[in-house]
């Protein structure tokens, strides 16, 4: 029994997870309030967490509305397993396209997290790296990403650079920051953006109707520099005498970045009526109802976003370096796909 009143139990156990029990006696207030109140060692964040992922119970019944009133009773809380915060070595294959004392060069798949973080907490290129590069990788990221001097979201493809050495990392960051580096990405997207080239300048942040997801601002944010020419045009109708063409269901576009923000890419492509084909997020609107066949036979869950291009001056040896792989499967499969229309 625990020396707190309020606490009929909390099992700690190796293997079980910890359960938290205690009676609430009168109702009325917020759930989620109600319950940070009742366990003091949680907070009403953690609370909210804890009720969406479904572990929270009265009289034995799931509750997961965090704004729901409590009601009185008996209320159990299955507090998850503590995962380390200090992310473990794991033998996971990785695409090498350049690797020497310094700094390593990979071909990130598509659905492989970077750094651990919640919901991925395992499995990702930072395991990787711990695994393959051993004692030699930076430390400058701390603990948690080690190494990581960029980022590619989970669910993009390609090249990648990670520091092995702790002047490598200050080097790459460097560059990273003044924008010396050549990146340019593949995106098959609905529609086609227009102009067919340009330069699109914004300033992004936080959207102020969904604090997860990014957006165009008019005032605050940072500035984004993206630059694009359509590379190719899918189901476009040919032009009848003096008739406009019907406009194209997608298009292949390569963008070219001057700046490194969050979603970059997804948000100006959508910014201009394009979005990124399966993009869950920013890809409003629905494609024609043959891209959405294409998408479907080519066997694509995300969005269709590939880093085909990674160029810089190595920053210890001064090397030239320049990198450039194709988009995986998926990809490919959909462009073929989309040719077809």
């Amino acid at each position: 029994m625990s020396d707190d009143p309020l606490i009929e139990d909390f099992a700690v156990d190796e293997d079980v997870p910890p359960i938290l029990e205690a009676r609430l006696e009168t109702g009325g207030a917020r759930l989620d309030k109600a319950l940070s109140d009742l366990f003091p060692s949680l907070s009403r964040a953690r609370v909210q967490a804890l009720l969406a992922e479904g572990v929270v119970t009265r009289d034995g019944q799931p509750v997961s509305t965090a704004s729901a009133k409590a009601l009185p009773g008996l209320y159990a809380v299955a507090l998850p397993a503590v995962i380390s915060a200090i992310p473990q070595p794991e033998d996971i294959p990785l695409t090498v396209l350049f690797e020497d004392a310094h700094l390593i060069v990979i071909d990130k798949p598509a659905g492989m997290a970077v750094h651990p973080a919640p919901g991925s907490e395992t499995g990702t290129l930072v395991n990787a790296l711990l695994h393959h590069c051993a004692a030699s990788l930076s430390g400058i990221g701390g603990v948690a990403r080690p190494g990581i001097v960029h980022r590619l979201d989970k669910h993009t493809s390609g090249v990648m650079v990670a520091a092995k050495s702790d002047a490598a990392h200050a080097g790459l960051s460097a560059l990273f920051a003044t924008h010396d580096i050549e990146r340019t990405y593949i995106a098959l997207v609905r529609g086609a953006p227009q102009p067919e080239r340009g330069r699109i300048i914004s300033n992004l942040g936080r959207s102020t109707g969904d604090r997860k997801k990014m957006a165009v601002l008019r005032v605050g944010g940072r500035e984004a520099i993206t630059d694009y020419v359509v590379d190719a045009l899918f189901g476009a109708a040919p032009k009848k005498g003096s008739r406009p063409a019907a406009p194209p269901l997608a298009a292949r576009v390569a963008c070219t970045l001057h700046t490194g923000r969050t979603h970059q890419i997804r948000v100006h492509m959508a910014s201009k009526g394009s979005p990124l084909l399966g993009d869950p997020v920013y890809g409003t609107g629905s494609p024609a109802q043959s891209v959405r066949e294409a998408i479907a036979a080519a066997g694509l869950d995300r969005q269709a976003l590939h880093a085909a291009i990674l160029g810089f001056v190595h920053p210890v040896t001064c090397e030239t370096l320049r990198f450039e792989t194709a988009p995986p499967e998926d990809m490919r499969l959909l462009e073929e796909g989309l040719a077809g229309l």
